[in-house]
């Protein structure tokens, strides 16, 4: 896992994950950028300059010679060579660029010219094992392709209803098996499956499986993309990889629990070449337990820990914590109509406290009360 933290301007410009989200600005991109930038403020200058960097950046998409690069590499230099060397002063306003910043950009430059970045068209990528076009070319399977410019709705044969999205194939088998649905899917779709606790869902989509009972969600899982990410919108989902060698559609039929547990307000992203999974929340959780409501959210002399757990119940995210050290810590205060951080930062300032978003979950650090 990337450590953000010890980057410098350099490092950021030539990062693909920070270059993917100054050039696309993905949602997912957005929200675990946001997030890492409210846990190091400290670090907004430095994020600033190098997104200034490469937004000064234009890529044209065409094919590009072996000259051009040549002539444009040294042309970047020269520029680089020409410029004067221009001592720092301190002001309130960014961005002073010193030469080493605009080495960084002419590097950043070379390197998209010569089409490392994600941004330039590339070739066809030759179908991996887990690929949808890999899977389904051997199956008997219904197909449906989304060449609309809207999304269209698709019913399976149990009435699951999956809406996909523009530009996305989904494959199913005319009649689904007697202990498991399996669909396959390339692109991105919105599925609202049908609850048959003794029939699994399963969608395989490149090297992921989901698998569900009854619950709504989505899967973005195009091939060119080098993360697939799974929102879910109700109940929860078991996530496997299938890039570590394991059968894991044996073992989400057989109910092992070796997946990943997603519920909603998180986000799953399995970055494809690390093969891992990452989970970050959505930006503006949202309430999901019924029984409790948020005019029930005002507090007089409560104990930390309980108002933790109801917060934790309400918005289905795990908050961690030593109950151990908070127990002396009450909260006097109105958390009704506040969103979900906002109630964080209330309550962490009240009491002393601080916390960090790592990994789906928030971690509460604290010192206790007198």
């Amino acid at each position: 896992m990337k450590d953000f933290r010890l980057y410098d301007i350099t490092d950021f410009v030539l990062d693909e994950d920070f270059i993917r989200w100054v050039q696309l600005r993905r949602p997912e991109d957005e929200a675990f950028w946001n997030n890492w930038l409210q846990r190091y403020p400290e670090k907004h200058l430095l994020i600033a300059e190098a997104r200034s960097i490469l937004k000064s950046i234009r890529i044209e998409q065409k094919n590009i010679t072996e000259q051009e690069i040549q002539f444009e590499t040294e042309r970047l230099l020269q520029t680089i060579k020409d410029q004067p060397v221009q001592e720092l002063k301190p002001t309130g306003k960014l961005i002073a660029f010193t030469r080493g910043s605009r080495y960084a950009a002419a590097v950043v430059a070379v390197l998209l010219i010569a089409g490392i970045s994600y941004f330039v068209p590339k070739g066809k990528r030759t179908p991996g094992k887990f690929a949808y076009s890999a899977v389904t070319s051997t199956r008997q399977l219904l197909e449906q392709v989304n060449t609309s410019g809207k999304p269209i709705a698709v019913t399976m044969p149990d009435g699951s209803i999956i809406e996909l999205a523009v530009n996305s194939r989904i494959s199913y088998p005319a009649k689904f098996a007697a202990d498991s649905r399996d669909v396959y899917l390339s692109g991105e779709a919105y599925f609202k499956v049908v609850r048959d606790p003794a029939c699994p869902f399963l969608v395989f989509a490149n090297e992921i499986v989901t698998k569900v009972l009854g619950t709504s969600f989505v899967i973005r899982s195009f091939d060119r993309d080098s993360t697939i990410q799974v929102l879910v919108k109700t109940g929860k989902v078991n996530v496997y990889s299938q890039s570590n060698g394991t059968e894991s559609k044996e073992l989400a039929e057989a109910g092992k629990t070796t997946g990943i547990i997603h519920t909603p307000n998180q986000q799953l992203i399995y970055i494809k070449e690390d093969q891992k999974f990452q989970k970050i929340l959505q930006k503006n959780p949202a309430m999901i337990a019924q029984d409790i409501i948020d005019r029930n959210m005002l507090y007089e002399d409560k104990c930390v820990v309980e108002v933790f757990d109801q917060i934790s119940k309400a918005y289905g995210i795990n908050i961690v914590y030593d109950a151990d050290i908070l127990k002396k810590c009450t909260l006097t205060a109105d958390l009704r109509n506040e969103s979900f951080y906002t109630k964080l930062d209330l309550i962490c300032r009240a009491v002393g406290a601080s916390y960090e978003i790592i990994d789906g979950q928030v971690v509460i650090q604290s010192s206790g009360c007198q």
